[in-house]
């Protein structure tokens, strides 16, 4: 894996704003850069999709433990919580999406810092936008990304012509941009779709309903199940025959507090670092991370020794392992999970240690 210097393309901005991409830059800021790329051997790749796909089984088994044996509390999740996700889990209710975050330095097994499970996003840039950086830049290259071929094959797990209401904070580019594009996919599975913003979801009485008061059977929501629960209409959704994606199970694995569970049942796994609700349970520097932060809200790293700030936040630890540098850029690898198999990455860098909101979108491509 390295880093390499790219020129890029002329009228960049305005391909990516063709595509309906119209955040590449932020606050003057570029979020997506294309005068590098980050370059893979086959080898990496390969590592990469084993280790996503290893990690995922290992998942799915964490699931079905906290399950089978009722650590809802070791997660901070209520009987509510606990209600809705056996229900899903034992209706074997699919999911459609997710993304490992991995530390990746080619040399070490990939480790698997968190697990975007269920409202990940950065899908557009690592489906679409890179692709087609690909195709202008170097077309005779590989990339490893069947992302959006795997999207719609995925869609066609509902019955034929079904549909799908998608609902997100439309008021964000990103979420925008995000349910668009998976509306998208849906609808070239041979699906109807109906777009509606988080806050036009209603109730009947009986039914969660649309704008048109049609009742909703199935709902992709770009909106995190712990924000769900906080709302007034959290009352309606254990009676609900509403069917959602992602399903209800899926509050397992977004949790950061499933990182402890998974190394208190695969310890020493090479593709884990070790992790606790505990600090004093590890040695040497740790990261610190809020159970239900996102984009590196609230994670600080703390070296042996050091005073931590005092924190309202449910929070675990976990072992540091820092990114690779590049150049004083640190990667990190989000490696995409479509139904139950790795389909492809895209990357983020940062000149910090953490990956923000304001990390920026690097393509890449494999040789060999």
């Amino acid at each position: 894996m390295r880093r390499q210097a790219c020129t890029p393309r002329t009228d960049w901005q305005a391909r990516l704003e063709a595509q309906g991409f119209d955040f590449h830059t932020i606050d003057g800021q570029p979020y997506w850069r294309e005068d590098a790329c980050y370059v893979f051997d086959a080898r990496e790749i390969d590592d990469i999709e084993a280790a996503t796909n290893e990690l995922h089984a290992l998942c799915m088994e964490a699931v079905d433990r906290v399950v089978r044996d009722g650590r809802y509390e070791d997660l901070g999740l209520d009987a509510r919580a606990a209600a809705l996700i056996e229900r899903s889990w034992w209706d074997r209710e699919p999911a459609l999406y997710g993304r490992m975050d991995l530390v990746h330095d080619g040399s070490a097994p990939p480790r698997l810092l968190e697990y975007n499970a269920d409202t990940p996003t950065a899908l557009f840039e690592a489906s679409v936008a890179q692709w087609y950086w690909l195709q202008d830049v170097a077309p005779e290259a590989d990339q490893f990304n069947a992302i959006h071929e795997a999207l719609v094959q995925r869609w066609r797990m509902l019955p034929p012509s079904s549909h799908v209401h998608f609902a997100a904070c439309y008021d964000s580019s990103e979420d925008a941009l995000t349910t668009d594009y998976l509306i998208d996919t849906c609808l070239q599975a041979g699906h109807r779709a109906t777009a509606l913003d988080i806050e036009q979801v209603g109730w009947s009485g009986r039914d969660f309903i649309d704008m048109d008061n049609l009742p909703i059977d199935r709902l992709f929501k770009l909106y995190p199940w712990e924000w769900m629960l906080a709302e007034p209409f959290a009352m309606h959704l254990q009676g609900s025959r509403l069917r959602w994606i992602e399903p209800a199970w899926k509050m397992v694995l977004s949790n950061k507090a499933v990182l402890p569970l998974l190394w208190e049942y695969f310890p020493g796994h090479p593709n884990l670092l070790p992790a606790s609700r505990r600090r004093g349970d590890l040695d040497g520097p740790v990261v610190r991370k809020p159970c239900w932060g996102r984009e590196g809200a609230g994670v600080i790293v703390l070296q042996p020794g050091e005073a931590e700030s005092a924190t309202s936040e449910r929070c675990i630890y976990q072992a540091f392992s820092p990114l690779p540098s590049y150049e004083g850029r640190h990667a990190l690898v989000g490696s995409w999970v479509v139904g139950d198999t790795a389909v492809g990455i895209g990357l983020r860098e940062d000149d910090g240690l953490i990956t923000r909101n304001t990390s920026c979108f690097v393509p890449h491509r494999f040789e060999g």
